[in-house]
């Protein structure tokens, strides 16, 4: 058995117990602050997991123009995976301090790539924690010997950019993950223009959750996103710059409504051409 979308802390103990092969990967970050992931990691992590940086590990150099975490390549990577020492068979758990949002990222370019056994810890180190899970602090490990790159798959998710997204407004249902006040265009912390795109609608990343930080049930979030309308295939996916938006698809996805788009460079890539149409409110 595989899990793709959501894992709990019980389950992935049983996992370790039973011996099956795991790589967990610490995802925390702060958008604020870039450096208080690797902190946080070094002052408490689970066991043997291994530290992946948003800005380092799961984006390319920033052009201006691109976003401010826009995609390396699928091959680059798939290189980067193998560094890791993720291959075929290996369940990979993706875990934060932050209510899951960055480890979206991670699991959503996983499987990208093409690795369906790549799941959440639903909750993360908190739970684990919670669930008397233990942690490990200090300087990691010397890791093993890095494996070679990913093998080449078919692309395990689907993604749109914003020549095509532009040119399908009004025939998609858009979803922007940011909180409501970006969304509206009140304030504007991260990018130079405040805003959304014309017709999107906002669905705050943070909603997925319940009170103690784990997702809600599945009922519960299929039925909050079919609420918008539309089918997930008609779905586009956006937030400020790629990384919020992955915890809306992996809600859909774990709720059995799979199959939306992500739009990579979202916001900080919508608004850095000013000939691209604007709304607010």
């Amino acid at each position: 058995m595989i899990f793709s979308t959501l894992i709990d802390a019980a389950r992935l103990r049983e996992r370790q117990a039973a011996g099956v092969p795991l790589l967990l990967l610490d995802c925390s970050f702060d958008l604020a602050d870039p450096a208080a992931g690797e902190r946080a990691h070094a002052a408490g992590r689970l066991p043997g997991a291994i530290y992946v940086h948003l800005d380092r590990d799961l984006s390319s150099a920033k052009t201006g123009r691109n976003g401010r975490h826009p995609l390396p390549t699928r091959e680059t990577f798939a290189a980067t995976a193998g560094a890791w020492g993720i291959a075929p068979g290996v369940q990979v758990v993706a875990y934060d301090g932050q209510g899951g949002v960055y480890a979206s990222r991670a699991w959503w370019m996983l499987h990208w790539l093409g690795h369906r056994a790549t799941a959440v810890l639903d909750g993360g180190i908190a739970a684990w924690q919670a669930d008397g899970g233990a942690i490990e602090s200090g300087a990691p490990a010397p890791r093993a010997t890095a494996g070679a790159p990913y093998p080449s798959l078919p692309q395990g998710m689907a993604t749109v950019d914003a020549a095509t997204l532009q040119a399908r407004l009004g025939r998609v249902l858009l979803l922007d993950a940011r909180p409501a006040e970006r969304f509206r265009g009140d304030v504007e912390p991260l990018d130079p223009v405040a805003g959304h795109i014309p017709g999107a609608t906002n669905r705050f990343f943070k909603d997925n959750l319940g009170p103690d930080g784990r997702f809600k049930p599945v009922d519960v979030l299929r039925r909050s996103f079919d609420a918008y309308g539309g089918s997930p295939q008609e779905t586009v996916q956006q937030c400020g710059s790629g990384v919020t938006a992955c915890h809306n698809l992996l809600a859909m996805t774990h709720a059995g409504l799979s199959g939306s788009l992500l739009y990579p460079g979202s916001w900080s890539e919508w608004c850095a051409d000013p000939a691209r149409p604007v709304a607010r409110g």
